[in-house]
């Protein structure tokens, strides 16, 4: 977010931590589904069940080597705008993120149904990264390989930054991101670890189809999978 200078004035900025520090611990309210933005205030919070998904570029330190400033600028612009696009197509989507090359994102799971649709979504961005692979293939680009993580579970949802500045953004607190995080950064790690890694909870709550489609990763202690979309899995095929 753009900021701009302002004086710095400690009074102040004790009153503000006084305020915090002494709200109540009842203004943090647990949650079965996201609540609106607008709820959430310098001094509340709620622990809310939801889901996360990360995904990141396995050795992406290499890329700067490889290749050109307007070519490395090429392909994270390409990799980030359609995941962004890919991760907005869950009904239900909350909060999306981009921090370096890691995209990551905060859905409403309330329901199964829900959990099993964002499992569609992780499948969708693998093969959005096979689709950019064929492109970069085609321009001498080097492709990418990623990791993928989905965890299902609590996490504390604050608003966070300078009270009265307009400087604010959400924050999601607690084990689900830094799980979904770990999950993802064991995808396609070693010759043993497919792409897609998901949580021992989440796993439980995908129907039995999707349940099939991953087996146990006994040394990352997760479930695995490489899962595609069928219709963007046939171009693939198709243009590759």
């Amino acid at each position: 977010m753009e900021a701009k200078y302002s004086y710095y004035n400690f009074d102040n900025s004790i009153d503000r931590i006084d305020e915090i520090l002494n709200g109540s611990d009842a203004s943090y309210e647990d949650k079965d589904s996201i609540p609106s933005r607008d709820s959430l205030t310098f001094n509340n919070g709620y622990y809310v069940s939801c889901s996360a998904l990360c995904i990141d570029i396995r050795e992406s330190k290499s890329l700067a080597e490889k290749h050109t400033r307007p070519v490395l600028a090429k392909i994270y612009k390409t990799y980030i705008s359609e995941l962004v696009a890919v991760l907005k197509g869950h009904s239900n989507v909350s909060e999306i993120y981009i921090e370096g090359d890691s995209v990551w994102g905060i859905f409403d799971t309330p329901q199964k149904d829900d959990i099993d649709e964002l499992f569609g979504v992780a499948a969708q961005a693998s093969s959005l990264v096979d689709i950019l692979n064929i492109k970069y293939r085609k321009r001498g680009y080097s492709e990418l390989t990623v990791g993928v993580g989905l965890s299902y579970g609590s996490s504390l949802l604050i608003k966070s930054g300078y009270k009265g500045s307009g400087i604010n953004e959400v924050v999601w607190l607690g084990k689900l991101v830094a799980e979904a995080a770990l999950l993802c950064s064991y995808g396609n790690r070693s010759f043993d670890d497919k792409e897609i890694m998901v949580s021992d909870v989440f796993k439980q709550n995908l129907n039995e189809h999707n349940k099939k489609l991953l087996s146990r990763n006994y040394s990352r202690s997760c479930y695995h999978g490489n899962v595609v979309n069928t219709d963007m899995n046939e171009w693939v095929k198709n243009n590759g």
